[in-house]
């Protein structure tokens, strides 16, 4: 990475450490609290110990941002590394608090340039732009260059998810109550998506195989209008039945690069073990 620009993300856009690692991408990371135990995402437990524990919880688990010192620490020490600009791109504010904390951290700080973005998404979809900004901030583009490349990718995005079980999402506070309930009783198979960055029902579908197949749909349709040139299955702790629709995926779609990806504790608290989603965009 240069020696101007800094990328932060949080715990939830679910990078690999290998990538992390490579693209010096600085992670703050949010908390899941189970049976009244605070555990940092990523760091004080691994995710399928997160879906081991809640199996076997006592109280439905629920979910903690960082507070903002832990971004001004971080942002002061890369100011004293020498940066002075920081680009720090968080899952949709209209479904946490941790933008808006990034973004009043970066307010304090004397003499650092802090961009906070909403990626009005979550895990890769967000991952996807924090990998974007760092390649180009390790080619030494300009800062306004790199929001302008973020907010092409952010354009052409779209996930869609579908869950088990909608309780989860209602009792986690994410999801209107009166649409969970519709959803147990009819034992539909809802399609989910980001609207306006909130989580909304899309659809309502009988089976798992017709709500993956109107998944797909929506899919042709975005190949066909080139926005989605790469896309990323990801899953609730079963990567058995990920990798089986991203092989399905990929023979279907072959001008699409698909990778694997999952739900961590944060967002897996909110949808629920099993869960399957899908989210593309340009390279």
């Amino acid at each position: 990475m240069n020696g101007n620009i800094a990328v932060v993300t949080d715990s939830t856009a679910y990078l690999p450490d290998d990538v992390k690692n490579h693209l010096r991408i600085n992670v703050v990371p949010l908390s899941v609290i189970i049976d009244g135990k605070s555990y940092r995402e990523g760091e004080d437990l691994s995710t399928a110990e997160f879906y081991e524990k809640v199996r076997i919880a006592e109280t439905f688990p629920t979910s903690s941002q960082p507070a903002p010192g832990e971004f001004i620490q971080l942002f002061e020490t890369l100011k004293s590394q020498g940066y002075d600009t920081v680009i720090t791109i968080h899952l949709s504010s209209g479904i946490s608090g941790t933008f808006q904390n990034a973004a009043t951290a970066g307010d304090g700080i004397e003499g650092l340039n802090v961009i906070a973005y909403d990626s009005e998404l979550s895990c890769m979809a967000q991952g996807m732009l924090a990998v974007k900004a760092a390649k180009m901030a390790m080619e030494n583009e300009a800062v306004e260059n790199i929001i302008k490349e973020l907010d092409k990718i952010k354009q052409a995005q779209d996930a869609y998810f579908m869950v088990d079980d909608l309780n989860n999402l209602q009792r986690g506070g994410r999801l209107n109550g009166a649409q969970a309930l519709v959803g147990s009783l009819l034992q539909i198979k809802p399609i989910l998506h980001f609207d306006d960055k909130q989580i909304v029902l899309f659809e309502k579908v009988r089976t798992q195989k017709k709500a993956l197949k109107r998944i797909e749909d929506i899919l042709e349709t975005a190949v066909k209008n080139k926005s989605a040139e790469k896309a990323f299955v990801i899953h609730g702790n079963d990567p058995e039945k990920g990798e089986t629709w991203r092989k399905h995926l990929e023979a279907k779609f072959p001008e699409v690069v698909f990778e694997l990806s999952y739900f961590g504790p944060v967002i897996g608290t909110h949808l629920g073990e099993g869960a399957l989603g899908l989210t593309w965009s340009i390279k």
